[in-house]
């Protein structure tokens, strides 16, 4: 199971190991690793009081902290070092590292060190979650032990060790999770697409490709690499895997992968062809969905599911939290969260999602995106728009480009659900989906998503 480079000792007793980034996946592996008898040092460039609920995971551990300044560094200061995948590699304290020479990993390649099970990784711009989701629940149905999750929110670290070798690891994984990945070898990697995102860290389309494309860079011949054939730049990818390369697609009746025929989702590997399901029967609805119901039954397919066990899932599945999520209708307005929607293309899908009249609230911590493609969108689909947040004024120059003058800004967040209770109308859809991050607000896309839900449920009440 174990594939590629490892510079990691599964027995770490004792060991000095420097722990980077006390958020949610950096407090999982100080724990992990103090469980496991090392001598544990957790630093964040935040003061505690400037740190969420993660740390309160800690409490009874026995460690150093260094928070809100660092650890001298120097050679032999420290057996190893695991960041967290928030932190940039191009920080002081991660040069400081390289120039001690005390190796330096993720979380996600600490976690895969002590997988037993096999494992199927899914990255992309958009889709992840759901995808990821959805792969879990047709692995249970099909009755194998199952652990979802990775990027998804809860870091692989914290149970990998609890799936028998018989069971099946479904990882979420980001662009920032693989750029520390040296053995992490899946069983399955999926690419679903690639869309401009986190500029603001990749710099470049070709930086943040390449971090994508690392998910199957330790893949060997047995394995699977299954990519989104209506992508071009995903479809590029083909040949880079030493694993059998299997598509899916929306647009094309492949000679060999998933595809849609007459409506209905078809598997066709060498002679043999299935049927797996009609897409009016699908749960979730949306392209977007679509194109993750195909992936997620490549998937489960290439690990052994059956066409019906995957049908019957797909047909029950009823998708996830904070993506294009229905909270509640009041006076016959639809209030739907996405929060997850963390960038222009996946907050294009959601206008695409639907027919009604939109009222549109938007913007957060920006990722250097560029907003043309939603402005344009925005002046077709939507009637008004809410803005927000550090990105408001930039989406608002967007819009105003494009001749959309239907704008406003809120003074914070709590004000965006009445607003757009005032401009709504019986028949509208009031639709949370930020195009942006969460940081500048709020501490992870859930929390704004959740607030988003309380305040809906609040309205004449």
């Amino acid at each position: 199971m174990r594939g590629g480079k490892n510079m990691w000792e599964r027995n770490v007793k004792d060991k000095r190991i420097l722990v980077i980034g006390a958020a949610r996946s950096g407090c999982a592996v100080a724990r992990f690793l103090w469980e496991k008898g090392a001598n544990v040092t957790l630093t964040d460039g935040k003061r505690a009081d400037q740190l969420g609920e993660a740390l309160k995971q800690l409490q009874d551990c026995s460690m150093d902290f260094f928070l809100g300044e660092e650890p001298v560094i120097y050679p032999g200061s420290f057996h190893y070092a695991v960041i967290s995948p928030g932190v940039p590699l191009d920080v002081p304290l991660v040069e400081k590292l390289r120039r001690a020479k005390i190796p330096l990993t993720g979380e996600m390649e600490l976690a895969y060190q002590y997988a037993k099970s096999s494992l199927v990784a899914i990255t992309g711009t958009n889709g992840k979650t759901t995808t990821t989701s959805l792969l879990g629940e047709i692995f249970s149905n099909a009755g194998m032990p199952v652990l979802v999750g990775g990027n998804i929110g809860i870091p692989l670290v914290s149970t990998v060790e609890s799936i028998p070798e018989n069971g099946v690891i479904v990882a979420e994984v980001s662009s920032f999770q693989l750029e520390t990945i040296e053995s992490f070898r899946p069983k399955a990697a999926i690419i679903l697409n690639i869309t401009p995102d986190h500029l603001d860290r990749h710099k470049t389309m070709k930086g943040y490709t390449e971090a994508k494309a690392r998910i199957f860079e330790n893949q060997r011949p047995s394995d699977f690499c299954i990519l989104n054939h209506d992508d071009p730049r995903v479809r590029k990818l083909a040949g880079r895997s030493p694993g059998k390369t299997v598509f899916f697609s929306q647009k094309t009746q492949l000679p060999r992968g998933v595809f849609l025929k007459n409506g209905i989702i078809t598997v066709k590997m060498d002679d043999d062809s299935f049927n797996v399901i009609g897409t009016n029967d699908i749960y979730i609805k949306g392209k977007h969905n679509l194109e993750n119901a195909l992936a997620a039954t490549t998937a489960a397919f290439c690990m052994g599911v059956s066409p019906e066990v995957i049908g019957r899932t797909l047909k029950s599945f009823p998708g996830v939290a904070h993506r294009l999520e229905f909270v509640r209708e009041v006076g016959g307005v639809s209030y739907i969260n996405d929060s997850k929607g963390t960038n222009p293309d996946s907050t294009i899908k959601a206008l695409e999602a639907f027919d009604q009249p939109i009222i549109l609230i938007a913007g957060g911590k920006n990722k250097g995106s560029d907003f043309t493609k939603l402005a344009k969108l925005i002046k077709k689909k939507v009637r008004s728009l809410i803005l927000v947040g550090e990105a408001g004024p930039v989406i608002g120059k967007a819009v105003a480009e494009q001749g959309f003058t239907e704008f406003m800004a809120a003074k914070d967040f709590s004000e965006t659900v009445s607003l757009a209770q005032r401009l709504a109308r019986p028949g509208d859809v009031v639709l949370l989906s930020p195009a942006c991050a969460s940081w500048d607000m709020f501490n992870n896309y859930e929390e704004r998503g959740d607030l988003f839900k309380k305040l809906v449920n609040e309205i004449g009440r």
